[in-house]
């Protein structure tokens, strides 16, 4: 037997023709011979492999035989699903493990539309976005927008702008953009209502203490939220987040209050000192910036603190201007401000 064998093999190796290799005994044999003399089966039975050549080593027909078996299972992969199984379930051996990683059968999800995949994942980031990010944000953005300008109230900016950072890579940028601005605007409301019951005379400070408030509020938002002002409102809106949340100002507090507040203002502009004049400068200035069309409901007021309202001097006019600045030197004289000593001035017709 050990003769037959060696002279099978010598024959192979020099010919390179093809052979039976036998599993259970590892030789090979001549596609003659029927029967493995080691190992007593049929060639072709149980224990014997594929048709080989000789000449192969063992870790090629090893690379080959995983090569075949990969194939396999591809093609068990790529088979459609059958009439029993419905693709809307997962059966458990559709879900294998190679080194840690997951292998899902295809055939499961091929029936599945990519929009509802798409929709199921965006309710999932959207349910995180309202139960994690978005209250924190909240609560910072009361504290801040309730905080006098003496006051100093504990605000980790660093986490709110790490919050704000994940909602933009989250592709969250507009739902984030319209709860800041419903937030904003629901609270202006609550400071125009607050307006609607203050007394004249002091409608214009508590006006001032509103609008100094909330431009002091915006310089401590503004700058944290300035990813999502660089990545979302200004390179797709094309807009500026600051000159947003004033205009929120103007159209639920400025613009409800304008007819009752201008009138106030001429009375006390017609009236030196019956309101300061830091405020009365910081209520026409705040007017003008959020909407300049507004001066020309009385150019004589905002002529006064704000340069270029009245049209340029005419030469025609000069003698129109001066009497207009006598008539104010009297008007002060007579309401009890004296002109000071007037000994060393030189005289003139006029006087």
């Amino acid at each position: 037997m050990t003769t037959t064998t060696t002279t099978v093999r010598a024959a192979a190796k020099s010919a390179r023709v093809s052979v039976v290799s036998c599993r259970r005994c590892q030789r090979s044999h001549k596609p003659s011979v029927r029967r493995c003399p080691r190992a007593n089966r049929t060639l072709g039975g149980r224990s014997c492999g594929p048709v080989e050549h000789a000449g192969q080593s063992s870790w090629t027909r090893t690379r080959a035989a995983r090569a075949a078996k990969s194939a396999r299972a591809t093609a068990r992969l790529r088979r459609p699903p059958s009439r029993g199984n419905s693709p809307w379930t997962l059966p458990p051996s559709s879900v294998r493990s190679h080194e840690g990683s997951l292998y899902y059968r295809a055939d499961c999800f091929a029936a599945v539309p990519a929009s509802l995949c798409h929709a199921v994942l965006n309710a999932m980031a959207v349910d995180d976005y309202r139960k994690n990010h978005w209250p924190e944000l909240e609560k910072a953005i009361d504290r801040l927008l309730i905080q006098n300008s003496t006051d100093h109230i504990a605000v980790s900016y660093a986490q709110i702008y790490g919050y704000i950072y994940k909602c933009v890579c989250q592709q969250h940028s507009e739902l984030l953009y319209n709860d800041l601005k419903s937030k904003i605007s629901s609270h202006l409301q609550q400071v125009s209502a607050q307006l609607q019951d203050s007394p004249p005379e002091s409608f214009i400070e508590n006006f001032n203490t509103a609008l100094t408030q909330y431009t002091a509020s915006l310089q401590c938002i503004v700058p944290v939220f300035m990813y999502l002002n660089k990545f979302y409102i200004e390179s797709k809106l094309n807009r500026d987040l600051g000159e947003d949340l004033m205009k929120l100002f103007a159209d639920h507090v400025a613009e409800k209050h304008v007819k009752v507040l201008m009138p106030l203002l001429i009375k006390a502009h017609s009236m030196p000192f019956q309101v300061q004049p830091s405020t009365m400068a910081s209520v026409v200035k705040g007017l003008y910036s959020l909407r300049p069309e507004w001066a020309q409901l009385a150019p004589a007021l905002f002529s006064g603190f704000i340069p270029q309202i009245n049209p340029p001097a005419v030469e025609s006019l000069l003698s129109d201007y001066a009497a207009h600045d006598q008539k104010l030197q009297m008007e002060l004289s007579m309401n009890g401000f004296p002109r000071g000593d007037q000994s060393r001035k030189r005289a003139s017709d006029d006087s």
